[in-house]
């Protein structure tokens, strides 16, 4: 015998758990379940921002909030008018959790813990007689005339609504297509480099604020840049891989790296500037102290990159050696070789086709009601915060647009 609900909500993560919320608390007499595949609901969410949940990122105009997004831009303008990083701040207080701003703009709890708002969530469930069930492999999904045929592996269900929240699930993306959607194929986003470079060798946690481009290509980002022990990351990086994810792919993660360690100086304003040095520090060594802003054991690499040993005086520099310097410091050029995932906040960049679905309701354009909320989407950000935005929002529209249907 089959389960019967009003809506399903496929998914027990945040884009899921925020949906089910704001549809029972709208109308508690909507009869809803979540059905998770796992054996814990908000996973993600436990582990985001290491384990102290990265709500959102305190951006709170939505032209601006969207130039976070590789992909989505264009769509989240609308919904993010609708419900912005504020009106999430404003849900979570009305919720009892207050949440506070860091320097970079990311949001946590004041707690520091993820635990907070699961706690919240599973309150808010239970409270909304919402009910939860795990252990739910959905096999398959049939659209009848008037209701949804759900099969999980040892269950039946029934739904007149059917909200798809499963993230970048692979075997759910397939169901859709089945039903007639397109499935933009899924590729990694937000990753580091892979690079063995003696220029960056033994320099774990040096730090400059750099712009860095592909070379060959029009990807190009000015953020702050991390060498690692297996190559470098940082800000600048992730927003590289992030908007330059397909590019990337297709070139198999290897690519040569352009970087320019003076972040916006050209090559000739370098060459003035090492043109001064060499006339006021003449008596002293090149290689003792980097004159720029970055630390001197990255400085010590780049001269003796350029051919320029640890004896050597400002005054004693040849033309080329100074020219060398030169384009050491603004176009230095690395080999990538493959990339890491970065941390446990892995992103894909894929899922269903954007101009399928209504992004007034959410709502699929080729399934009457069938919605979709969070990364099953092609929707993905940089790391800040902007993701679970991007559930948040996705997840309040559905809620808004089933309740008007019933």
């Amino acid at each position: 015998m089959s389960k019967s609900f009003d809506v399903i909500i496929a998914g027990g993560g945040a884009a899921g758990f925020f949906t089910a919320i704001n549809i029972a608390e709208a109308n508690p007499d909507i009869k809803i379940a979540i059905l998770e595949r796992g054996k814990e609901v908000l996973s993600k969410v436990r582990i985001s921002g290491g384990g102290r949940c990265n709500v959102t990122h305190a951006c709170f105009i939505p032209n601006d909030l969207v130039k976070f997004y590789p992909r989505g831009e264009k769509e989240l303008r609308g919904p993010f008018n609708r419900f912005c990083s504020g009106d999430t701040i404003e849900w979570f207080e009305r919720h009892g959790v207050e949440l506070k701003i860091e320097e970079d703009g990311r949001m946590f709890p004041v707690t520091d813990s993820s635990q907070t708002i699961i706690d919240c969530f599973q309150e808010a469930v239970k409270k909304l007689r919402i009910q939860v069930v795990t252990g739910q492999s959905i096999q398959t999904v049939y659209k009848a005339k008037e209701h949804w045929k759900i099969e999980t592996q040892n269950e039946n269900y029934v739904c007149e609504t059917l909200v798809m929240a499963t993230g970048s699930n692979p075997k759910m993306w397939q169901m859709m297509e089945e039903l007639g959607h397109t499935i933009v194929p899924p590729v990694p986003s937000l990753f580091t480099f892979n690079i063995k470079d003696s220029r960056i060798k033994d320099l774990m946690g040096v730090s400059a604020h750099t712009s860095v481009k592909v070379k060959g290509s029009k990807l190009e980002a000015s953020d702050p840049l991390l060498i690692t022990h297996w190559g470098m990351s940082g800000p600048g990086i992730l927003r590289l891989s992030a908007w330059g994810a397909r590019e990337l792919a297709e070139k198999n993660y290897q690519f040569t790296l352009q970087v320019n360690w003076l972040n916006d100086v050209t090559v000739d304003e370098c060459i003035d500037t090492l043109k001064d040095l060499k006339q006021e520090q003449a008596k002293k060594l090149v290689a003792k102290k980097s004159p720029f802003d970055f630390p001197n054991r990255l400085w010590e690499n780049l001269v003796a990159a350029s051919g320029i040993n640890d004896t050597i005086r400002w005054a004693d520099l040849s033309g080329k050696q100074l020219n060398e310097l030169a384009n050491q410091l603004v176009c230095g050029e690395f080999q990538v070789n493959g990339k890491s995932t970065f941390k446990e906040e892995f992103v894909t960049a894929g899922g269903i086709e954007l101009k399928e679905v209504n992004f007034k309701t959410m709502e699929s354009k080729i399934v009457e009601d069938l919605y979709f909320a969070g990364e099953i989407l092609n929707i993905d950000a940089i790391t800040g915060g902007f993701n679970f935005q991007n559930a948040w929002t996705g997840g309040f529209i559905v809620a808004e647009s089933v309740i008007s249907k019933k």
